[in-house]
């Protein structure tokens, strides 16, 4: 009987274990209700705070820089109406005050600027501004702030602004020479008008030219999208220093299709530096119209290369035809610096101090030719 009781007693257990295996391998998560007992459920939270490792990447910290110092600019002109009534030449024989009384409109445009120092001076585009009768600037706190333009200037699509304030949050400048193709960048202006906004893209190229966009072009070329109303805004590098001051977009249909171009911030500096000093921006001049030297023109003029523009047009008793310059002369060199394509020459020839003399080298029959040339100060260019 005792060994029958032990025997049953054996194979309960040997069930129960079997079957606790089989509950510990396929529901753990029932075994503390079994006992009785449920544990507190304990969740794994990522270590915080500023001074930790990020986890993801950020620009956080290069907008919250850089921020401040973009502005919202809203520019108002008055707009004559145009209707053919008033441009009657009877009309405006006998009745000329009404004629000047014509009905005028006022347009508002959006645009963005940069603020560059604490006295107030804003770089923007000359197109965001152009014709502009009231400009009202308003800043990243929400302050408003009427400004005036200081200067402009049409050729490299740069103004400059004085706001009616002080002590204003600037940005930093950043390096051009540091700026490389790949280089993440952030774009940050007013498109649409919806107020400061920040977007991501990369440094596509750098020194973009024959876009037809500016006579004196050396654009950055970057796929952060640019939008209306992003015009003169901050390109900026992930520190949150000024690379660029947003300019124009390639876009078919108004909005950003991943190709937009800034003023590199070399070519805004000098802008800005003279515009501030001189209330303009001066260039020198050689009275030289030039043409793209392509490989069919090279070969007829038995050139051994394209390296080099040719004068197409000369300006009578300008600088380059005083010095005996003539027309198809190729040009390789100014200043000891080569000029081996069109905005080469130009960006050479605006950096020439009026009033100084250049060395020109130029290829004429073969035959090296060197010209002292006296630098002229560039005509504004027509309204």
């Amino acid at each position: 009987m005792l060994e029958k009781f032990w025997l049953l007693f054996a194979q309960a257990c040997t069930l129960c274990l079997g079957a606790l295996f089989v509950v510990a391998t396929l529901r753990p998560d029932l075994l503390p209700r079994l006992s009785g007992r449920v544990d507190n459920v304990v969740l794994l939270q990522a270590s915080g705070g500023r001074d930790a490792t990020p986890a993801r990447a950020s620009y956080a910290e290069a907008a919250k820089k850089a921020m401040p110092a973009v502005v919202n600019i809203y520019s108002t002109k008055a707009v004559r109406a145009r209707n053919p009534l008033f441009d009657d030449a009877i009309l405006r024989r006998y009745f000329p005050e009404l004629a000047e009384r014509a009905p005028a409109r006022e347009t508002t445009s959006l645009g963005s600027g940069v603020i560059v120092s604490p006295e107030g001076y804003v770089l923007t585009n000359h197109h965001v501004i152009d014709g502009a009768d009231d400009i009202e600037l308003v800043l990243a706190d929400g302050r408003e702030l009427h400004a005036h333009v200081r200067g402009s200037d049409p050729e490299s699509d740069l103004a400059v602004l004085k706001a009616d304030g002080e002590n204003l949050p600037t940005i930093t400048f950043g390096d051009m020479e540091d700026l490389r193709v790949g280089d993440v960048v952030l774009a940050i202006g007013n498109p649409f008008g919806f107020g400061n906004t920040v977007t991501m893209g990369i440094v596509s190229a750098l020194g973009r030219n024959h876009l037809g966009v500016n006579r004196f072009e050396d654009f950055i070329q970057t796929d952060a999208p640019i939008n209306p109303g992003n015009s003169g805004g901050a390109l900026v590098d992930t520190a949150g220093n000024l690379v660029g001051i947003n300019s124009t977009i390639y876009s078919q249909s108004g909005g950003s299709m991943g190709i937009g171009f800034a003023i590199p911030v070399s070519l805004a500096r000098t802008v800005l530096a003279q515009i501030i000093k001189e209330g303009e921006v001066t260039r020198g001049w050689l009275g030289v119209e030039p043409q793209a030297l392509t490989r069919e023109t090279a070969q007829a003029l038995a050139l051994a290369n394209v390296d080099g523009v040719i004068v197409r047009a000369l300006q009578p008793n300008g600088p380059a035809d005083r010095a005996g310059i003539r027309v198809r002369d190729v040009v390789v060199d100014i200043g000891g610096e080569p000029t081996p394509d069109v905005p080469h020459l130009l960006a050479r020839i605006a950096e020439l101090r009026p009033g100084s003399n250049a060395k020109v080298k130029v290829l004429r029959g073969g035959k090296s030719l060197d010209f002292d040339v006296f630098v002229a100060k560039r005509p504004r260019p027509a309204e």
